[in-house]
């Protein structure tokens, strides 16, 4: 474990949503490891508040509904209030189903892009005025390689996170003379709560990645810290697929050797 006095985050505040568990708990934890401190937002309470007591005084738990604007003015007080400052936002809460598009229903499609969507966006028009006042920051947004190509049965958790993909551009440039850098990184399958075990090891679903194998939350949250620190300095507007190579294309079967 890095101290927190040599961590590529040291002396940085963090919002990171979505960060009860999986992808968004294991990011929360790293970046307490390189000297972070964090406001961990969730709308599942009781893992939120256990893992901020496992991070101890780096961490500050707040219940949050991404898609409630007023929601987001108290959290990014609570971030200035308790911490002096912030520096870096992590949009990471998402939701995930499965419809076909004629079967999709429009409340389900209409909830999806809300907290895949408008979330991000309400976090970064409330979030960037905070990070510019602190001498600039970055923020990361989590799309997903169903921001990169068309999925079948993904239609409203594709179409919103096309539009994560999107919305980090034109915050890129909006942001970029404030110091504020936006990136998106774009994850293919990772064993999450969102990917069970079972379907993680499946060799037929994911043995056509050139990896061939599933990615780790360890791996999404290495990446995500690289953006957030200052090594990434120049890099902004960036799409960033971690994904096994699914988005260069599949190996075909008979080239596969292990």
């Amino acid at each position: 474990m890095t101290s927190g006095t040599e961590g590529r985050l040291a002396g940085k505040v963090a919002i990171i949503t979505g960060a009860a568990r999986g992808q968004g708990a294991r990011e929360a934890r790293l970046f307490v490891e390189h000297g972070a401190r964090v406001v961990i937002t969730d709308v599942l309470e009781d893992q939120l508040r256990a893992l901020a007591d496992e991070l101890g005084d780096a961490a500050r738990a707040e219940r949050q509904d991404v898609v409630d604007e007023a929601g987001w003015q108290a959290v990014v007080a609570a971030a200035t209030e308790a911490f002096g400052r912030l520096d870096v936002l992590v949009n990471n809460a998402a939701i995930y189903h499965f419809a076909s598009m004629v079967d999709e229903s429009v409340k389900d499609f209409e909830q999806t892009l809300a907290v895949n969507l408008v979330g991000p966006f309400l976090g970064m028009k409330h979030a960037a005025p905070a990070i510019a006042a602190s001498g600039g920051g970055s923020i990361v947004n989590i799309s997903s390689q169903a921001g990169m190509a068309g999925t079948y049965g993904l239609s409203a958790y594709g179409a919103a996170k096309w539009g994560v993909r999107g919305l980090t551009k034109i915050a890129a440039i909006e942001l970029g003379p404030l110091g504020v850098r936006v990136n998106s990184i774009h994850p293919g399958p990772i064993d999450t709560d969102m990917l069970p075990p079972a379907r993680a090891g499946d060799a037929d679903r994911f043995g056509g990645l050139p990896l061939a194998r599933v990615g780790s939350v360890d791996e999404v949250a290495a990446l995500v810290l690289y953006l957030a620190s200052d090594d990434a300095s120049f890099i902004t507007g960036a799409e960033i697929s971690i994904d096994g190579g699914m988005s260069a294309g599949l190996v075909p079967r008979h080239a596969r050797n292990r």
